[in-house]
């Protein structure tokens, strides 16, 4: 009676899987407020999800847990200078803008936040660079701090992105530094960017290096690249107990059918595959067929994966070590068990790793 008594417990406990067990204290000094020197030179924790087991590594080590034909899932995403700062007419009040999609090419609007939004209504205009050489028409409100921008700029459309992302900067997250820097333009993107398109960098994909993926090509293992462009709601934070009750922001996800292909095959011959980031994980999880197979998708993702959930893809998960209560931090809990990964969070911390964006690594395997 007792063995099944403590059986209904872990069954509850497995299905009802609340916000505030994702929760956990983290000094403010473990956030990295800058990336290793050397991209492949980061720590790097292994956790073995099937016994539990906890190993210590430089990142670079990483040929140790893949073998030839082995298949690395890359997100070639590219982040744009999203964070302006412009004033507002009349007042000349400094408002930050934060560029979140383009909606319409021709007419030149752009979903945004703004900061302060008490002072930003319909109608107002504001001006961005020394000379106030771009100027944007506020048009409507969609959310609190969101706002839907019409920019009036007579040039090409080329013309018109070349002059607003050299008036942006490159949106690093306020909880690593206030503002971002020169350095940022270069390390807080990864080396194999391409699609242009998101506002936050897939964090695990920053920490593989031109070195790093020379010596996987010549061990022979095999990559391939989806596109998810990751938004603000990766980040958003989750304001429900009820894990089940909580809406992701929709983001954009592209998968060829040349990667399509390439996942089928690694699974077909039993290949381990690797996925290189939880937003590579929300993609292939959003196209996967009922048979285990990816098949070629260009569309929009809200898929929120927190335990318990059973993959179809991915055998191994590379991660950062993610903020408390994030939902990165719920979907590296779900490949490799709740209890196995608090456990190894736990552990990274007493052991003086980094976490955050430009942090150190976590091997799920």
């Amino acid at each position: 009676m007792l063995i099944y008594k403590k059986y209904q417990f872990t069954i509850f406990k497995k299905f009802n899987m609340k916000l505030s067990q994702f929760d956990y204290t983290l000094n403010p000094d473990q956030i990295a407020k800058y990336p290793a020197k050397y991209r492949d030179e980061s720590k790097m924790l292994i956790l073995h999800k099937k016994t539990g087991d906890i190993e210590h590594k430089m990142f670079k080590d990483i040929l140790e847990f893949c073998s030839e034909d082995d298949l690395f899932i890359f997100n070639n995403t590219k982040v744009f200078p999203a964070r302006l700062y412009g004033n507002k007419e009349k007042t000349g009040a400094e408002i930050e803008v934060f560029l979140l999609r383009e909606l319409n090419r021709e007419q030149r609007l752009w979903d945004v936040l703004v900061d302060p939004a008490r002072k930003i209504r319909i109608g107002n205009k504001l001006y961005f660079g020394e000379n106030d050489n771009l100027v944007a028409e506020v048009i409507d409100n969609t959310t609190s701090r969101g706002r839907t921008l019409r920019f009036l700029f007579d040039g090409t459309h080329e013309e018109f992105k070349a002059t607003l992302f050299k008036l942006g900067e490159m949106p690093i997250p306020k909880w690593i530094r206030p503002k971002a820097e020169t350095l940022d333009n270069e390390r807080y993107q990864t080396i194999f960017a391409e699609h242009e398109g998101a506002v936050a960098a897939p964090a695990a994909g920053l920490h593989f290096s031109r070195e790093l993926l020379k010596r996987m090509e010549i061990k022979g293992v095999r990559t391939t690249n989806i596109t998810l462009h990751m938004g603000l709601g990766h980040f958003r934070t989750v304001d429900v107990e009820d894990l089940s009750k909580h809406k992701m922001d929709s983001e954009q996800v592209i998968i060829t059918e040349s990667s399509a292909d390439a996942i089928n095959m690694a699974k077909e011959r039993g290949s381990k595959i690797f996925s290189v980031g939880v937003t590579v994980m929300r993609a292939i999880e959003t196209s996967v067929t009922t048979r285990n197979q990816i098949k070629p998708f260009n569309g929009w993702t809200n898929k929120f994966i927190f335990p318990p959930y059973s993959f179809s893809i991915a055998d191994a998960l590379i991660s950062n070590f993610q903020l408390p209560m994030s939902t990165m931090l719920m979907t590296a809990a779900a490949f490799g068990g709740y209890e196995n990964v608090m456990r190894a969070y736990s552990t990274a911390q007493k052991e003086g790793y980094r976490f955050g964006t430009y942090g150190d690594a976590l091997l799920i395997i």
